[in-house]
């Protein structure tokens, strides 16, 4: 016989469905547990109550692969719909003391980074009641979040096109060719594109922006690209640059100190540096919640202090 509402309710916790949620967003229980700073054992307690309380079992293991059950997924469903209600009963209360409130969640990918922390200082000034959350990725997982709307906003540099996105362009992005302030592609009098490309170039990994910019420019004007090593972040770029492994083309906010200080030095190339602008991106079916149209109204009202801001030589990033 199924439980009654009344019974349900006083098994379960809002715990408990916020780790099955973790669990079933990173199909991983140690995942789950990173990610709300728990340990796997208790990741694993939450979800043997929650299947006690609901007498099912919600996930299931073939082999080494954690499966999502049938009920399970139905729980997924309900939880969801639980949690915006939530988020809008949060968003009305605070609408009545005049305040914008609720969570506001955002991917950045690994460039933008640089520029996000500086956003965020004002706005969240502006919106005390607001909970903001920033994931870093690399460019692909971005796409993937947005095509499985996980968050309330993506800043990215290359929005897809093909995609049903909408998009708003607040700020420019500058790749620069950088090589270390003592590599011998200084004393060239003249140097190419492609001599820059074969000096040892040092790249991103695939599914990156700056490498997809770069490959993009390449394209469009017949170089080739063959990165003698590849690396995970601008910043490991970078170091590698920083210590003689190679050439790159990187962020020009993210080796700023570097410039200043004169450790790495750009390397004058026609067509460069490459521009591209970062957007603030959400699908367009999405209705924007209070705290997606706080963060878009900010942007669009603030983009001229933002670009002041961002030229100025001075910025201590």
């Amino acid at each position: 016989m199924p439980l009654s509402v009344q019974k349900l309710v006083s098994r379960l916790t809002f715990r408990q469905l916020q780790v099955f949620l973790s669990v079933y967003e990173t199909a991983s229980y140690s995942k789950a547990g990173e990610q709300l700073g728990l340990t796997q054992p208790a990741v694993s307690s939450q979800m043997r109550q929650l299947e006690a309380a609901l007498d099912v079992p919600v996930f299931e293991y073939v082999g080494r692969k954690l499966y999502c059950t049938a009920a399970g997924e139905t729980l997924v469903k309900s939880i969801r719909v639980m949690f915006d209600e939530l988020r809008f009963l949060q968003s009305d209360l605070a609408a009545m003391k005049g305040q914008v409130a609720g969570d506001l969640n955002i991917v950045a990918v690994n460039t933008a980074q640089y520029v996000v922390p500086y956003l965020l200082k004002p706005f969240c000034e502006q919106h005390p009641a607001l909970n903001v959350n920033v994931r870093v990725v690399n460019r692909a997982e971005a796409i993937k979040r947005l095509n499985d709307n996980q968050d309330h906003l993506v800043i990215m540099g290359i929005v897809p096109e093909e995609k049903p996105l909408a998009s708003m362009p607040f700020l420019d992005n500058e790749l620069l060719a950088v090589a270390r302030h003592d590599h011998s592609i200084h004393q060239e009098e003249a140097v190419s594109v492609q001599q820059f490309l074969n000096a040892g170039l040092l790249s991103r990994e695939s599914g990156s922006g700056s490498r997809l910019a770069l490959e993009l420019f390449a394209q469009e004007h017949r170089l080739s690209i063959a990165p003698i090593m590849q690396l995970g972040s601008n910043d490991a770029v970078k170091h590698g640059v920083l210590a003689g492994l190679g050439v790159a083309v990187l962020p020009k906010l993210s080796i700023l100190p570097e410039l200043k200080l004169g450790l790495l030095k750009t390397v004058p190339l026609e067509n460069f540096p490459l521009r591209r602008s970062w957007c603030v991106v959400y699908p367009k079916g999405k209705h924007p919640t209070p705290s997606m149209r706080a963060f878009l109204e900010f942007i669009q009202e603030n983009v001229g202090d933002m670009e002041k801001f961002f030229q100025a030589s001075d910025i201590g990033i």
